[in-house]
C-alpha cells in the first residue's frame, strides 16, 4: 500500500510538472546575475504566464549569437535576449529567428525598423575613470597620453565590438592608424565586460571600456560619485540591444509573450537600476535619480546594421594587427 502511494504521489507530481510550460532564454551572464535584472524579472514574467521561465548565461552578448549558430535548429532556446545592432544583420541572416507581433512606440534615440529584433534597452559606450583623472577629449589624445585601458574583446563581447565600430564611425580609414597607436596603452582584453569592469574596480587600470550610464550604479547603489565617463569630442557610439524569438522554438507563443512583456512597465522599470541602461520604453515613473546628471554625448554615432556587417571583418583585422605588434 505504501509503495502505491508513492508512486500514485510521483505519477501526480509528474503530471504536473509536464503541465508546466518552460521558456528558455539565452542571455549573457550579467544579465542573470545575483544583481542583474534576471531575478526580478523571471520573478515578475512567471507571476504573469503560469511558466517556468528558464534564463541561461552564454558568455557576453557576442558569444550568444556564435552559440546559437552552432546549435542551429537543435537549440534548446526559445528567446535570445542580449544581442545589439552590431549583430542584428549577422543573425537574420543565419535564419534562426522568427518575426514578432510587438509593436509599440519606443524611447529609442534612433527610429525602429525590424520586426524580428525587439529592443529592450539603450546606451552608449564611454570610458570610465575616477574623478580627479584629467580624461582625454578624444580617441588621438588618449593615445598619446599614459593612460592605461581596459577593453574587452569584440569577437565575444558586445562593447568589444561596439569600440570597434566606434573607432571606425569616428575614423574611418584612419581606425588602423588610430589602433596603433591606442595599442601600448593597453594593459588587458577580457571576454567579457564584467571581468574588465572588476579590473578596472581593483584598480588594475586608470579607464575601463563600459556605457555612459556605468556612473548611475556607483552613485545608486552604493552613494558613491567617485567613478566618471569621459565626453569625448568625435562623439560616442551608440548601442541598441535586443531580443528576438527561435524560429525553431516549441513554445512560440510563450516566446511572444515574453518579447511582449519585456516592452511593459513591469520589465522596463527594472533596467535602469539593474542592467544599468536606458530603458527602451521609458515606464510611466520616470527615470530613477542619478540619471540626470550623466554625461550627454555631444555627437551619436551608430552604423546601421548592414553597415557593420560589412564593416566588421576589416575593423577586426585592424585590431588585431595593431594588438599583435
Amino acid at each position: 500500500m505504501k509503495y502505491l502511494t508513492f508512486a500514485a504521489g510521483v505519477f501526480c507530481a509528474t503530471g504536473l510538472a509536464a503541465q508546466t510550460p518552460e521558456l528558455t532564454v539565452y542571455t549573457y551572464d550579467s544579465f542573470i546575475s545575483e544583481w542583474g535584472p534576471g531575478p526580478q524579472i523571471e520573478k515578475a514574467f512567471e507571476a504573469e504566464c503560469g511558466c517556468d521561465l528558464k534564463f541561461v548565461g552564454a558568455g557576453d552578448g557576442a558569444s550568444l549569437l556564435a552559440r546559437l549558430k552552432l546549435e542551429g535548429a537543435r537549440s534548446d532556446a526559445d528567446v535570445v535576449l542580449g544581442l545589439d545592432t552590431n549583430l542584428m544583420a549577422s543573425a537574420e541572416e543565419s535564419g534562426l529567428f522568427a518575426p514578432s507581433e510587438v509593436d509599440v512606440e519606443y524611447d529609442l534615440p534612433v527610429a525602429w525598423e525590424s520586426d524580428t529584433f525587439v529592443p529592450f534597452d539603450w546606451g552608449y559606450f564611454a570610458f570610465i575613470h575616477n574623478k580627479g583623472v584629467t580624461p582625454p577629449q578624444d580617441f588621438l589624445e588618449l593615445a598619446k597620453s599614459d593612460m592605461k585601458l581596459l577593453i574587452q574583446d569584440p569577437r565575444s563581447s558586445t562593447p568589444g565590438l561596439g569600440l570597434l565600430m566606434w573607432v571606425k564611425a569616428a575614423y574611418g580609414e584612419d581606425a588602423a592608424q588610430v589602433w596603433g597607436d591606442l595599442a601600448d596603452n593597453i594593459v588587458t582584453v577580457t571576454k567579457g565586460w564584467s571581468e574588465a569592469y572588476g579590473l578596472f574596480l581593483d584598480g588594475e587600470a586608470d579607464m575601463v571600456l563600459s556605457y555612459t550610464t556605468s556612473p548611475a550604479y556607483h552613485i545608486i547603489a552604493e552613494s558613491d560619485d567617485s567613478k566618471e565617463a569621459a565626453a569625448f569630442d568625435e562623439g560616442h557610439y551608440m548601442q541598441v540591444e535586443v531580443a528576438a524569438k527561435l524560429a525553431a522554438s516549441d513554445q512560440p507563443e510563450l516566446a511572444e509573450q515574453f518579447l511582449q512583456f519585456m516592452v511593459s512597465d513591469a520589465f522596463q522599470s527594472v533596467i535602469p537600476t539593474t542592467n544599468w541602461m536606458y530603458p527602451a520604453v521609458v515606464p510611466g515613473d520616470g527615470l530613477p535619480e542619478g540619471f540626470e546628471d550623466l554625461v550627454e554625448p555631444r555627437k551619436s554615432l551608430l552604423l546601421p546594421p548592414a553597415e557593420v556587417q560589412a564593416a566588421r571583418d576589416e575593423a577586426l583585422n585592424e585590431w588585431l594587427t595593431a594588438l599583435s605588434q
